[in-house]
């Protein structure tokens, strides 16, 4: 594949692997506004359809370690083809599901095979670009990506407004969602990684490339800033449907589009970090977006313990999703600007932390439904947690450091 494509060759480019990097946030938000529907539905208590998104996070941060490694050896296409026709397979479970059970059982399979789509849609670009190309590409690509949490939820109440629409019909348009970027990928995708630089797969070399990364004080840097504060938005996804719906009594179609103007926060954020990157160096975009979440996560955690009014809520929940967009973006390209050599394993590891704690999180939120203090408190937290990491384990030394290295 040719290197730092530009013009209509870089936009198709985007759009392939923005397809692919959308199914998990498609999964997590589309069936968000279904939650009520599912626990009434399946008998099941709110906790356990919570768990659902549970076990598709653990399962999207399992199938990264296992599709990143291999990706590194056999190439991006194939993982990609095979893991996105199993992902339609268990899709159809989810939608069949006769009780709770089944649907979290085939939620886990969902994300064991979408998080192809996640890890490899990084390690193409990282094949592909290099230097502050790199950092552009991958804004744009965060842009495009960053519809799917403002088109998943407005999707999924769409559906469910049918007349013959139930939640189960979600999974069946995920089934067909997921065909439909198979033949994509099969027709439009070609092979990024290099016979040349492949390497060799068995357990022990990926543990052994695992260990290495983790003993890389400027890559785990940034690598557990995206882990913590992005997995700590995990506690907002679970916990606005009820949240919004319980507390405030807001509809499914007005808690959609609630949800779905966050999108338009991520995308502010991508974008910035892409026209910025060329005056400032990312680590001081990151330092910023790292002080907006913990801001807005203050006031957050403030409007839920005194009951403040919704729009206030949403507020800060804006403000925190705009800094998810700066943090995900700047801290992935300086995490990776220097793993082109394992760019696989590297793309596995930052794409497993936050849904690692995000997994942790999510059902937490679930205490206590009657408040947003546990959703809340979660995020602050989270933040707080990243703001640290930045201040000690990242610094302007092992910045300079990549950019030397890269040019």
């Amino acid at each position: 594949m040719e290197r730092n494509p530009t013009g209509k060759k870089r936009i198709a480019l985007a759009f392939i692997l923005g397809s692919l990097a959308m199914l998990g946030p498609f999964n997590i938000d589309m069936y968000l506004p279904s939650f009520p529907e599912i626990g009434a539905d399946l008998g099941a208590r709110a906790s356990l359809v919570q768990f659902s998104l549970t076990t598709f996070l653990i399962g999207l941060a399992v199938g990264q370690l296992i599709v990143g490694p291999i990706s590194d050896s056999i190439g991006r296409r194939k993982p990609l083809l095979i893991s996105l026709t199993l992902f339609s397979l268990a899709s159809l479970v989810c939608a069949l599901a006769p009780n709770i059970t089944v649907l979290i059982i085939g939620r886990f399979l969902q994300g064991l095979t979408a998080s192809a789509g996640i890890v490899l849609s990084r390690a193409v670009v990282s094949d592909v670009f290099t230097g502050r190309e790199f950092t552009k590409f991958f804004a744009l690509l965060m842009v495009i990506n960053s519809t799917a949490p403002m088109i998943a939820p407005m999707a999924g109440g769409a559906v469910l407004l049918l007349p013959f629409a139930t939640w189960h019909t979600i999974f069946y348009f995920l089934s067909v969602l997921g065909l439909c970027i198979v033949f994509i990928v099969a027709t439009k995708l070609k092979e990024s990684l290099s016979v040349e630089r492949r390497q060799p797969v068995s357990i022990g070399n990926s543990i052994r490339t695992m260990g290495s990364l983790i003993r890389d004080r400027s890559y785990i840097g940034y690598a557990l800033i995206v882990g913590i504060i992005h997995g700590g938005s995990f506690a907002y996804v679970a916990g606005t449907p009820f949240v919004y719906q319980g507390i405030y009594g807001v509809s499914p179609q007005v808690f959609s589009i609630l949800f779905g103007i966050n999108g338009l926060a991520i995308i502010a954020g991508s974008f910035s970090v892409g026209k910025l990157s060329e005056k400032y160096e990312e680590r001081s975009l990151l330092k910023v977006g790292v002080i907006i979440a913990i801001s807005a996560n203050t006031l957050l955690l403030t409007m839920a313990i005194v009951k403040g009014p919704l729009v206030m809520i949403v507020l800060a929940i804006f403000l925190y999703m705009s800094s998810i967009g700066i943090i995900i973006t700047s801290a992935t390209t300086l995490a990776m600007r220097t793993q082109r050599h394992r760019a696989g394993s590297a793309s596995a590891l930052i794409g497993m932390l936050p849904l690692i704690v995000g997994s942790v999180m999510a059902p937490l939120v679930g205490i206590n439904e009657s408040s947003a203090v546990p959703m809340g408190a979660i995020m602050f937290t989270t933040s707080a947690i990243g703001v640290i990491i930045f201040f000690t384990l990242t610094g302007k030394g092992n910045s300079t450091q990549h950019i030397h290295k890269v040019s």
